[in-house]
């Protein structure tokens, strides 16, 4: 059975060979190979590191927890943003390599959740960094965060990834 990027060509298919386009391979690889950074503000952080546990383990995936957002294509932001880490997060979030995903994970990065009338809590982190996936919930289950995971890794999947890499146009057209 083949996918969306994947062809048939003169049965080559049935000779052993893997015909597909370029942009489908470097979607696949992108998507089973993200490295999150984690940005843990509050309690949504204690069942991010869960999904890092042997329970759920996120390493099946692909993904590795990162120390350094240089390492990192993906910052998972987890509990309340206050105005005064929102700086922080920007930092964190320019240093990371191109291209690079957000997921907001619980109610307060989505939009402030039960501090969203505070004067010191920014109404959600979409405000400072722009966010792929957002995971409910006051905290978001384990199970919550692996799902927008995998939202993501679909996401990616359907990323036109050569026409968004700014190559010039004549490179990009087949002669």
């Amino acid at each position: 059975m083949m996918d969306s990027g994947t062809m048939e060509m003169s049965g080559l298919d049935q000779r052993g060979f893997v015909v597909t386009t370029a942009d489908t391979a470097i979607n696949w690889v992108r998507s089973n190979s993200l490295w999150p950074v984690t940005f843990g503000l509050a309690c949504c952080a204690v069942e991010m590191m869960h999904v890092g546990a042997s329970r759920y383990d996120l390493d099946r995936f692909g993904s590795f927890f990162r120390p350094s957002p240089r390492q990192s294509d993906l910052m998972i932001v987890a509990g309340t943003l206050t105005n005064k880490m929102a700086a922080a997060l920007r930092k964190v979030y320019d240093q990371m390599p191109e291209p690079r995903w957000v997921i907001s994970m619980g109610s307060c990065a989505n939009g402030g959740g039960y501090y969203h009338y505070s004067y010191s809590v920014v109404r959600g982190c979409d405000r400072i960094v722009p966010v792929d996936i957002y995971v409910p919930g006051c905290p978001p289950t384990a199970e919550a965060l692996l799902y927008g995971f995998i939202q993501l890794q679909n996401k990616i999947k359907r990323t036109n990834t050569i026409a968004r890499s700014g190559l010039p146009a004549r490179l990009l057209s087949s002669s």
